[in-house]
């Protein structure tokens, strides 16, 4: 039997944002921060990811705390924002960065966050190895005194955490709890890693964020524009949802599912059918894939 926490589900930033993507424009939602919410708690979600362009707007808008009081009224209990970039660099790129990390420590302080996503290097140079595994120690310990958990997303076109695999060599390396990782069925299934030898490669500690979405078999365009482009709801793609979540869920992990979809096929529809055909196809999967587990 499933648990009412093995089917809780959050809907990561840009799964409420309708036409917004990643590294588009400004990423601002059309839609109303509030109607966002209210949504999401009509089609029965738990939580919600905000990214940094939403969090600036409610900042400039209803504020932080108003907006507190909203998902607080919602019964979204679960919260993440996103998304920490740049932050082993220096100078002038630098600074930016650690506004946009003060930015983000402050909204989880005032949201309620329990998770601060973070990225690592997309573009070359790479940072130095001992420089980057040095600053992810020192934002963890800022988070461990927020009392927040940072979560790090292994992607197959980083420069130097491609995998799953590489993940954990990082997360060995920092050596702080506060420090984890973003599993994502479309990384996971894109970087060649077989879904079967996730419980044999990560640890359960390390396993800070679960993200589900489906995928074609191959893909479509480069592999950006299929990440922001092309992703498919669970269970309506060929990456194999439902062995996925039993691979993680092997782990231990029992939610919440962290739920993104990022495609041209979700921006088009209303916030309520996004987010309604979202929440009923993740938790077929989801329901498929705990099937499995064997419960202790």
């Amino acid at each position: 039997m499933n648990t009412q926490n093995d089917l809780d589900l959050l809907a990561t930033c840009w799964t409420s944002a309708g036409d917004a993507a990643p590294q588009r424009g400004d990423e601002v939602s059309p839609f109303d921060i509030v109607d966002r919410v209210e949504g999401l708690a009509r089609a029965g979600w738990n939580g919600i990811g905000l990214v940094h362009a939403d969090l600036a707007r409610v900042s400039e808008t209803i504020g932080l705390s108003a907006l507190r009081t909203v998902i607080d009224e919602a019964g979204l209990r679960y919260r993440e924002v996103e998304i920490l970039d740049r932050w082993w660099t220096e100078g002038e790129e630098r600074e930016r960065a650690d506004r946009l990390r003060d930015d983000l420590f402050e909204a989880a302080r005032v949201l309620g966050a329990q998770r601060i996503k973070v990225m690592s290097c997309l573009q070359d140079p790479a940072p130095p190895r001992a420089v980057f595994v040095r600053e992810l120690r020192e934002l963890s310990e800022r988070a461990a005194d927020a009392g927040v958990r940072l979560a790090l997303e292994p992607m197959p076109f980083s420069i130097n955490v491609a995998t799953l695999e590489d993940g954990v060599r990082l997360m060995e390396e920092v050596d702080h709890p506060a420090a984890g990782l973003t599993i994502d069925t479309w990384h996971v299934y894109r970087s060649g890693t077989p879904y079967a030898r996730i419980p044999e490669i990560v640890p359960p500690e390390f396993a800070a964020v679960v993200e589900i979405n489906d995928c074609a078999r191959e893909p479509v365009g480069s592999l950006w524009a299929d990440t922001v482009d092309n992703r498919r709801l669970p269970g309506e793609g060929d990456a194999h949802v439902a062995e996925f979540v039993r691979a993680v869920a092997a782990l231990g992990f029992r939610g919440p599912w962290g739920v993104e979809i990022i495609s041209e096929e979700l921006r088009g529809m209303s916030l309520d059918d996004a987010l309604e055909r979202s929440a009923a196809a993740s938790r077929r999967e989801i329901s498929a894939g705990l099937g499995g587990v064997a419960r202790h």
